[in-house]
This record gives C-alpha cells, structure tokens and sequence, in this order.
C-alpha cells in the first residue's frame, strides 16, 4: 500500500496528467491499465492499487496485465502479466479474463469491462472476410442468363 490514499492521488491529479486526453467530445485516458480509455476515476489504473489492462498480443489473443497490490511501492515488479494465446478459444479467453477480473476479491466491477475489451480485441485479430460477388439484378440478370443459354 502506498502512503497516500487513491482519492487524494486522483484528486490531485484529475486535472492534469500525463496519460488525460482532452478532446471536444470529451476526456479519455491513454492508460495502458484503463479497460474503458475514459478519464474517470473508477477506471483510472494509475490511482487504484488492483486495475486492469488489456492489450493484444504479438501473435494473436490477448494480454492481461494486472497491478499486485502489495507491491505498491516496487513499481518494477509491481505488474503481473498473463497471456492468453490466439490458439485458444474465444468464450475460454472470455472466462479466463473474467475470472482473474472478479476472482479472489480482485475487482468483479471491472469484469464486464474487461470481457469487452477483450472481446474487441479477438474481434479485431479474425481474418477479413472477401466481400461476395455483387448478384445482377432486374434486366441484366436476364441479358446475364440469356448469355448463358
């Protein structure tokens, strides 16, 4: 734990940091532990001592990085990093990734945020499928199958 509460360091600094994004349409965060990007204090992985990142991995699936909360002061070894890889399932990452959320009084407010970052990244990593061949409609379908006879 470290000497100074979440809600003093977050009220401090709210208004300015390093990772805030100030935009027209509003504040987003560029945190790597912010599961949502918005600049709100729920999910501001700097200030609270459990949070959450996900980002994907190099060869497809996704990383799940999480903050020890009894290392708080050891900034080095204070991340644990689990990889969850592209040759798994998708509900298998799912529920691992919800799992380490919400297990053993980590942060169950975080699990649906988590599993939907999650499920956005996997999303992003599938093949682009080809678009079908245009069908012909109306006169040049049957100009088209005139052709053919």
């Amino acid at each position: 734990m470290s000497n100074v509460s979440a809600d003093l360091i977050w009220e401090i600094s709210r208004p300015q940091n390093s990772y805030l994004v100030k935009t027209r349409t509003g504040q987003f965060s560029r945190d790597p532990l912010n599961l949502t990007n918005l600049h709100s204090r729920k999910y501001a992985g700097f200030v609270n001592d459990k949070a959450i990142g996900i980002s994907a991995n190099e060869k497809g699936g996704v990383q799940v990085t999480s903050k020890k909360p009894a290392s708080a002061n050891k900034p080095a070894s204070g991340l644990h990093t689990v990889t969850y890889g592209g040759n798994k399932t998708s509900r298998k990452t799912y529920r691992a990734v919800a799992n380490q959320a919400a297990k053993n009084n980590y942060r169950a407010d975080l699990r649906a945020a988590a599993v939907s970052r999650a499920s956005g990244i996997r999303r992003s990593q599938r093949a682009v499928k080809p678009d079908p061949e245009q069908k012909l409609r109306g006169n040049a379908a049957k100009k088209a199958a005139a052709a053919k006879q």
